[in-house]
């Protein structure tokens, strides 16, 4: 499957830190058919640096996302080098110069398309993997009587402090290339972004993981050649800047920031009437299964189903069959529910 993003133009943005993004893209993609009485949608938000390229592996006549029965729409993050980017916005508000986003103002954006590009009626599912896992949850807490259910996937409703610490990590070794020259460089900072992705690649997967060198299923032989062939090859094809935007967006990222709930993460949580599977990572190092246990006790209509096995945050990235099996049979439930 190869589907070209469109552009939806938002005009002149308004964020919620205050500055006004001119011109702002949010681009997208859009699989089956939108029915007669615009409710047969599913959404499916990028995670952290993906496209909707890494999310068509569940998407498909027949598959669990079924696109004879479902419209299914996956929007780009905002600085994920499709949307509106660090990477491909003009000045004054290029490179390092890109205002901050939050997770409100991703779901806001991705709302007015829905709304006045397709005037979709109902929501079936908002699925979302990790940065996608924020946006779930605040499509349901934002539009409680248009999402009928959310499935966030190794992920939370708020970054967890050692989440936050975990990022800072990340973030420092690209901060710490001299040619990333505070956002303006003319080269792309590679030995910061190489060191990002060895930085990432002791967070992203389990300890067993390694232990039973299952890198060897990805076609890797050693654990050297995974560092550098996947980890390095991964980060190291990214814009700096770009990284470093959505850093800080999954940095502040928390449903109780939404206006009106003064931070009460419980009171954000209680409020959220949409039917939801939260599926952690069994092993996930920075989104652990009891962040998500706690917060399915806090909501009304929640269940836990958590994600067994060694692949820790990447349990959710369509890279294991077995894993790629048991979230299709949770989507397929929940649907059916």
């Amino acid at each position: 499957m190869s589907t070209e993003p469109e552009i939806f133009d938002l005009g002149d943005f308004e964020l919620d830190g205050g500055a006004t993004l001119p011109d702002a893209k949010l681009a997208y993609t859009t699989y089956g058919t939108l029915g007669d009485a615009r409710d047969n949608v599913i959404v499916w938000p990028s995670w952290f640096t993906g496209s909707h390229a890494e999310h068509e592996w569940m998407i498909g006549d027949g598959d669990a996302l079924d696109t004879s029965k479902y419209f299914v729409v996956v929007p780009s993050l905002f600085a994920n080098g499709l949307s509106s980017s660090p990477s491909n916005t003009p000045a004054p508000f290029d490179r390092g110069r890109f205002p901050h986003h939050t997770i409100q103002d991703n779901v806001r954006a991705q709302h007015r398309l829905l709304s006045e590009r397709f005037d979709v009626q109902r929501i079936q599912l908002v699925i979302g993997g990790s940065m996608g896992a924020f946006q779930a949850y605040q499509w349901a807490l934002a539009h409680p009587d248009l999402v009928e259910r959310i499935m966030p996937c190794c992920g939370a409703a708020r970054v967890s402090r050692h989440c936050y610490v975990f990022l800072w990590g990340v973030k420092a070794a690209i901060l710490a290339d001299p040619d990333h020259a505070g956002g303006d460089y003319t080269e792309p900072p590679l030995r910061g972004l190489k060191a990002a992705g060895r930085v990432y690649a002791g967070w992203g997967l389990s300890q067993e993981f390694y232990r039973l060198e299952l890198y060897k299923q990805l076609g890797l032989d050693s654990v050297d050649d995974f560092l550098e062939n996947f980890w390095e090859a991964w980060m190291g094809g990214l814009d700096a800047n770009d990284v470093l935007s959505q850093i800080n967006t999954w940095q502040d990222a928390d449903i109780a920031a939404t206006p009106g709930y003064d931070g009460d993460l419980g009171r954000a949580l209680g409020d959220i009437r949409a039917r939801a599977f939260l599926c952690p990572g069994e092993k996930d190092l920075y989104f652990p299964p009891e962040d998500m246990a706690r917060e399915a006790e806090q909501m009304p209509n929640a269940e836990l189903r958590v994600l067994q096995g060694p692949w820790g945050h990447q349990s959710d990235a369509g890279l294991d069959p077995g894993c790629m099996d048991v979230l299709r049979g949770h989507a397929r439930d929940l649907l059916a529910s």
